[in-house]
């Protein structure tokens, strides 16, 4: 396995590449942080299946700690994951970056249109999401993994898999509290307007470098919409479909429902982060899959020496 994260970074999940040991199938492997409840956080993966969408990073296996009948394991381990063993889930892989490394490729903020893409991307996500009755809980700058395709979101529930509903959220491992909304903060449950706001400040991240810029440090075309993410009162915040219409508005066509999938034109990545992608598929397709064990044969089944 590969981490995915270079190392001290800040996340709300450890992510690993893996593969199985006869290299048939590459996943991307999430597990939860130190300190952070693993019974959980497999809750909130099985949880997880039910978001679907284009930007959504797929949960397709889910281990438990207490090693429940059926969990599949993607990467070859000794067996299912026992009494003690981790809790973990898998999507499928494909080359991607978390936000904060490809704004370190980069070198700095990424271009307007670039933040208006994933913003748009990501809101059209929540949407889906919230009209289903579900939260994410968990969106931040190191949960969105850019691809050559469009954003995905990744570490579901992160919030809700580090403490329990009515604990204080504040302070919890791998999560930036600049994207953690304030009636989350006070010990609240996670809310799809607490998504809007989580979101509000991955856009501010990816635009300025930081989750809780100056209003004036956002670029002027995308400050009005960025702060009403970010207003302190849920009630002031848009929904996530109102957000995804105000990043992409209707095309030539006017169409009534319009899509993320407009703005990731050709170009929509910097040059930076489009390498990068490359080099971490071509790495991956280089590295070399490890001999796989010697088969024995047992004594009572071995062909005698013939003299």
């Amino acid at each position: 396995m590969t981490r995915l994260d270079p190392p001290g970074t800040a996340v709300p999940c450890r992510r690993f590449v893996a593969r199985t040991p006869d290299g048939a199938r590459t996943v991307l492997l999430s597990t939860p942080l130190p300190g952070t409840d693993p019974a959980r956080f497999a809750a909130e993966a099985t949880a997880a299946r039910h978001l679907l969408g284009p930007w959504i990073a797929p949960v397709t296996d889910v281990a438990e700690p207490t090693g429940a009948a059926g969990s599949a394991d993607p990467v070859g381990s000794t067996g299912p994951a026992g009494p003690t063993g981790p809790a973990w889930y898998a999507s499928p892989y494909v080359p991607a970056l978390p936000l904060p490394v490809a704004l370190a490729v980069h070198g700095g903020p990424l271009p307007e249109a670039t933040v208006r893409a994933v913003g748009a991307a990501l809101a059209e996500a929540l949407a889906a999401a919230h009209s289903q009755g579900l939260t994410h809980a968990g969106v931040s700058p190191a949960a969105v993994l850019l691809t050559a395709d469009g954003p995905r979101l990744s570490c579901f529930g992160a919030v809700r898999a580090a403490a329990a509903d009515g604990e204080p959220r504040t302070g919890l491992p791998g999560l930036d509290p600049g994207a953690l909304a304030p009636e989350q903060a006070s010990g609240g449950r996670p809310r799809p307007p607490g998504d809007v706001f989580a979101l509000g400040a991955v856009l501010a991240y990816a635009a300025t470098g930081h989750t809780v810029p100056e209003r004036e440090e956002l670029p002027p075309a995308l400050r009005e919409v960025v702060s009403s993410c970010l207003a302190r009162d849920p009630a002031d915040r848009p929904t996530a479909g109102a957000l995804m219409a105000s990043l992409a508005p209707p095309t030539a066509h006017q169409t009534v429902l319009n899509s993320a999938g407009t703005l990731l034109t050709p170009g929509w990545l910097p040059g930076r982060v489009i390498a990068a992608l490359a080099r971490q598929s071509a790495e991956l397709l280089a590295a070399e899959l490890p001999e796989p064990p010697e088969q024995t044969v047992p004594a009572e089944h071995a062909t005698p020496a013939r003299a």
